[in-house]
């Protein structure tokens, strides 16, 4: 069955990941007046609407936008529980720190698989509805061998982008054994979760794990079979980025407070596809009150920069990626089109995947039609419910 997507009236392509991103920012690229066809699951053309083959079903989208469908690199979503209070408390003064996750690591720990599949399965939703068609889902609030173990086989079943994130903090019964933490963390629980995981992470953070804690459980994970990723300098500068890049992570996320030689190593990593990726968290800061990544800095760099949500219940409860970009326009100063290919073609570059985040021939059809005739609108009409429809591998959605 073939689908003809025509009368579009901006249809973001993006640069796949292998190519030069000369053709725009990040490597945007776009046409008008054009159209899109759908067939076995894969991009099979694009080009003038006038040109278009015929199909067996066409889609009219009245000159409205079509884009590739985001791609979410980093979310926590399973988890119980919720830290309203938390936030609250933030609105009023009170600093964000690390230490709140225990609070979530108890509710989960507590919860029963339904309460927790059913939680995911509704985040997983919501993301969805907003344009992500590609999601990373993290373990890390469980820190047990059987509750890290639970928490990557349900997050499997709503991606194969899935993180062993057992280095998220040190636990209840361990602020004493930090060693003995360790020890479980890239071995046991190791064990336990990399058969249904793709990625290693580890919180290297005041508070959380230092350089060469960080850097023993990358290289186990790696041992295991897992790539690396790091949470990097979200609450101060310190030695996360350098810990990612030495790893040959596919990506630092939040990098907030960045070096000069911070800057230096993401941008000399390697090329698109295969360096360390800059993942910005905006979410974050607009739920914590605390500075926005100096994106325009690291641009300037040729640091390859992708947007995530961050989505948990404790630093930024967001499931929404047309907020990201919004906030990455308005508070990071980057231009509509590199948010845009951030969200898109820069998160599938932190996941190293090639068949997501553009519209090329041969992509996965993952796209989704906007309400406006432009990608800028998803910046320019901030908090209104744009998406229309969302195709994921040539299915329509909604």
């Amino acid at each position: 069955m073939s689908t003809l997507i025509t009368n579009v009236g901006e249809l973001v392509t993006n640069a796949p990941p292998d190519r030069d991103p000369g053709l725009g920012p990040g490597g945007f690229a776009a046409l008008t007046g054009a159209a899109l066809v759908i067939e076995d699951g894969r991009v099979a053309w694009t080009g003038p609407a006038a040109q278009a083959p015929a199909a067996d079903e066409a889609v009219d989208c009245g000159g409205c936008a079509v884009l590739p469908g985001f791609v979410d690199s980093h979310a926590h979503l399973v988890f119980a529980g919720e830290r309203s209070a938390e936030f609250a408390a933030r609105m009023a003064g009170t600093p964000y720190q690390a230490g709140g996750i225990r609070g979530t690591v108890a509710a989960t720990r507590a919860a029963p698989d339904g309460v927790l599949r059913e939680n995911l399965a509704r985040l997983a939703r919501e993301m969805l509805a907003q344009g992500t068609t590609t999601l990373e889902c993290k373990s890390g609030y469980g820190l047990t061998v059987p509750d890290e173990a639970r928490a990557v086989a349900l997050a499997a079943e709503v991606t194969p982008e899935v993180t062993f994130l057992g280095a998220h903090v040190v636990p209840p019964g361990y602020e004493g054994d930090r060693a003995g933490y360790l020890d479980l963390v890239c071995g046991p629980m190791l064990s336990a979760c990399a058969p249904q995981a793709r990625w290693v992470d580890v919180f290297c953070e005041r508070g959380a794990f230092d350089a060469d804690e960080a850097a023993a459980v990358l290289a186990a994970g790696r041992a295991a079979g897992l790539l690396p990723r790091v949470h990097a300098n979200q609450l101060g500068p310190g030695p996360g980025v350098q810990v990612a890049v030495a790893a040959g992570a596919a990506a630092a996320d939040h990098c907030t407070y960045l070096s000069d030689a911070d800057v230096d190593a993401l941008a000399s990593s390697g090329a698109p596809g295969s360096g360390t990726v800059a993942t910005l968290l905006p979410g974050v800061e607009f739920s914590t009150r605390q500075p926005y990544p100096d994106a325009r800095r690291l641009l300037a760099a040729g640091v390859t920069v992708a947007l995530a949500t961050d989505c948990n219940p404790g630093s930024c409860f967001t499931s929404s990626m047309p907020l990201c970009v919004a906030l990455a326009v308005r508070e990071m100063r980057m231009t509509t089109q590199e948010a845009v290919a951030a969200a898109t073609a820069g998160g599938a570059r932190a996941l190293r995947r090639t068949d997501v985040g553009h519209l090329g021939v041969g992509a996965r059809a993952d796209l989704m039609l906007l309400d406006g005739p432009s990608h800028t609108y998803l910046a320019y009409r901030p908090g209104v419910p744009l998406v229309r429809a969302v195709w994921r591998a040539g299915q329509r959605e909604f």
